[in-house]
């Protein structure tokens, strides 16, 4: 069977285009937000397993 040739280009571009369009209705959050959230419930997760041992 013969490949096309060049089609490549045009899915990449499709793609750049799809990734590149940003939704005015996203929800936007801040990565210091992120980063204090996981931090939070690395803490309150340890909190409760030192307080609530399992055996």
């Amino acid at each position: 069977m013969a490949k096309k040739k060049g089609d490549g280009f045009q899915s990449a571009a499709g793609l750049i285009r799809y990734f590149d369009s940003e939704d005015e209705k996203a929800l936007k959050l801040s990565p210091w937000l992120v980063v204090g959230l996981i931090i939070a419930t690395v803490v309150i997760i340890s909190w409760l397993s030192y307080s609530f041992p399992a055996g």
